[in-house]
């Protein structure tokens, strides 16, 4: 695979961005200092794997990959942070709060709809899933918009909305500078809130396909259907990525894209400066024979 067949992407952190390249991810943050300090470590094989690449399987490897190496680079830029604190986020403490924050983000997006949908005594299959899954997307936008008032967090949106600007400029061919990326959209097709999106729609689908068994067996349906419903979700977002030409697939993923305006801020010109700083590290460490590269830590 050349550099400009794959699609270079990342997440945002605190005080920087994490851009994930062929064989390595590379974060950059910034410090308090002003100065930029750049992390690239090596991708484990299972994210670069055959099964990174097998439809279907590939949408839970993202997802698994996604959750660990996010979880990975929060804790590295979080380390950045605190360093004039002289205080540190220790790897057990960080895996336990992010495992309680996504068994908290299952219990309110997933089991908090259909225990509320159950209160209205609905009997038609279609419309109770419908009701379940629009109160599921209400409180998921809730959230978003909840979070976005806190400075720290709008932070974090500038520097997504620096992510999407450097890969939206590399996928245009622009110069990799300041002056010619900030030009570009806060939007990215292959967003994680757009993916968000597809899996809230795609649940509706999918759950509806159970009807309404016994509560048990509706919740044991939420929790067992994860990751099959982000791996359909995945397969989506991967074809609508390669067919935005389409004026369907255009209008399929428009609302993904909308509800980026919530996770995305504009970002100044030391936002872009980090973010390109990570793309540009990323694509280096690809460019190096295998030898080379960085080992992991």
């Amino acid at each position: 695979m050349t550099e400009k067949k794959h699609n270079y992407g990342g997440q945002a952190v605190i005080e920087g961005v994490m851009i994930r390249g062929q064989r390595v991810m590379s974060t950059a943050v910034r410090r308090s200092s002003g100065e930029m300090v750049v992390d690239t470590q090596p991708l484990p094989s299972i994210y670069t794997g055959r099964l990174r690449s097998l439809p279907l399987a590939r949408g839970i490897v993202v997802l698994i990959e996604a959750l660990v190496l996010g979880i990975k680079t929060l804790m590295y830029s979080a380390n950045i942070s605190l360093e004039e604190e002289g205080e540190k986020v220790e790897g057990p403490l960080m895996w336990v709060t992010m495992a309680a924050a996504l068994l908290i983000g299952i219990a309110v997006f997933f089991l908090a709809p259909m225990f509320l949908t159950r209160l209205f005594t609905i009997g038609n299959t279609v419309l109770f899933h419908l009701v379940e899954g629009l109160i599921r997307m209400a409180l998921f936008i809730l959230y978003l918009k909840l979070i976005s008032l806190m400075p720290d967090i709008k932070r974090v949106f500038a520097y997504h909305g620096a992510e999407h600007k450097v890969v939206n400029a590399h996928e245009a061919g622009a110069a990799l500078e300041v002056e010619a990326v900030s030009g570009y959209s806060t939007a990215h097709v292959r967003c994680g809130s757009s993916f968000l999106f597809v899996v809230l729609i795609l649940a509706i689908i999918v759950f509806a396909l159970i009807g309404l068994p016994s509560v048990w067996i509706m919740v044991l349906s939420r929790l067992v259907l994860i990751p099959v419903i982000s791996a359909l979700a995945y397969e989506v977002i991967y074809f609508g990525s390669r067919h935005t030409e389409n004026p369907l697939v255009r209008a399929v993923l428009a609302p993904g894209l909308w509800l980026q305006a919530l996770t995305t801020r504009e970002p100044d010109e030391q936002q872009i400066e980090v973010a390109l700083l990570a793309l540009s590290t990323a694509m280096e460490a690809d460019r190096q024979p295998e030898e080379a590269l960085p080992s992991s830590s």
